[in-house]
């Protein structure tokens, strides 16, 4: 007995070897182990006898050997091999036919009738009571997709609830009463899994229909879009003013200071006379620069308080720091929580804030410009004053 499985078992993992396509992941020699496995383990939980332990045992190492000729129809082409293969180890005709009625049992739709033929149906779907019933259910997927038979995730599902639910059942008294419950386990699962997906779908597709309805049906997303991009607009303008500012200011500066270290004190020299005029040129200007770069930086101080009558009136900017700074926190609440009671006073304070805002950056960028002038005039004008000091000469 020993040597005809092991015999066998060699026979197949060859024939696997030389003829078995690799597109067959579920379909190889590691799943016909598992069901050697799972029918050896049933044999012995319902009490085989030795004979038919054998034929249960060469059964199912060939059930499969069939896909080496073509996946339509396999169970017959294994028949064949199986025969085949029997008939040169001198088996008897009646066992033979027995192995082949055990294979023929492994279709999805046959109802098996023997012991031999029960167990290994039971064997080859053993899976679905295993902690692997994913794992496994996942690699004959993949393998029908490879064959070109798509199928998605939601798809294999609706195959193995419909599977484990309607169409399988198991046969021996040990499978029933040991692994019908870890199937149900399953069936369950896959039932919560697909329940819990397609509350998923509703609750994004709820979620995108009321963010399209808000999108829609509401205008004051845009007109608070409007109001957050312009003032990050005026905020941005506001800082570059000050940047350019600050570094006419500093260049201004530097000019000053080398026509302190280098220049000046070499005009009382008799022979230098003739650089006055234009040294002095330079230096007004670039004195002239500096005081206009401060001033377009220099904060305007406000009084930092406001009154009730002023709130009411919607004559005051409570938004802008400067208006509030001396108050107490009290007063000044009570002027927040009166624009809160009016929405059309809540876009009244914003509009006045960013014309406030707007007005301070029209001052900035006017002396600002003024200051790029005077500065740019004073370079020309030192220059060419320098020219004629030298030409003078």
């Amino acid at each position: 007995m020993t040597e005809l499985i092991s015999k066998t078992e060699t026979f197949v993992l060859q024939l696997f070897k030389d003829k078995l396509s690799n597109e067959y992941v579920y379909h190889n020699f590691n799943h016909t182990k598992r069901v050697v496995d799972s029918a050896q383990y049933l044999a012995e939980q319902e009490n085989l006898n030795e004979n038919d332990k054998l034929l249960l045992l060469l059964a199912a190492w060939l059930h499969d050997t069939g896909y080496t000729v073509s996946e339509v129809n396999h169970e017959e082409h294994s028949k064949h091999i199986a025969r085949e293969f029997l008939s040169k180890q001198n088996l008897s005709e009646d066992s033979i036919a027995s192995v082949e009625d055990a294979i023929s049992s492994t279709k999805m739709e046959a109802t098996p009738t023997s012991e031999i033929e029960k167990i290994l149906k039971d064997a080859d779907c053993s899976h679905f009571a295993k902690e692997n019933f994913k794992d496994v259910s996942e690699l004959l997927r993949q393998e029908l997709n490879l064959k070109g038979q798509e199928y998605s995730v939601e798809e294999w599902r609706e195959i193995n609830i419909k599977v484990l639910s309607l169409q399988h059942r198991y046969y021996t008294d040990y499978a029933i009463k040991n692994w019908s419950p870890k199937k149900q386990e399953h069936l369950v699962e896959l039932i919560e899994s697909k329940e819990k997906k397609k509350r998923k779908k509703e609750k994004e597709k709820l979620k995108a229909k009321f963010k399209a309805q808000y999108k829609n049906d509401n205008p004051e997303r845009s007109v608070q879009t409007l109001f957050r991009v312009t003032l990050r607009n005026h905020l941005k303008l506001s800082d570059i003013a000050d940047t350019k500012a600050n570094i006419l200011l500093s260049v201004n500066a530097i000019i000053i200071s080398l026509a302190l270290a280098n220049i000046i004190p070499k005009l009382d020299n008799p022979s230098n006379e003739h650089l006055m005029i234009p040294t002095l040129i330079l230096i007004c200007f670039s004195v002239a620069a500096i005081i206009l770069s401060i001033l377009s930086t220099r904060p305007n101080v406000t009084s930092g308080e406001f009154t009730k009558g002023q709130v009411e009136k919607r004559d005051v900017n409570i938004l802008f720091f400067g208006n509030f700074h001396k108050m107490s926190f009290d007063n000044y609440l009570w002027g927040v929580k009166e624009i809160m009671k009016d929405k059309d006073y809540v876009y009244e304070a914003l509009v006045k804030d960013l014309y406030m805002l707007g007005k301070v950056l029209e001052r900035k960028y006017r002396l600002l410009r003024l200051t790029y002038t005077i500065f740019m005039a004073g370079i020309i004008i030192s220059v060419i004053s320098f020219f004629i000091a030298f030409y003078m000469i």
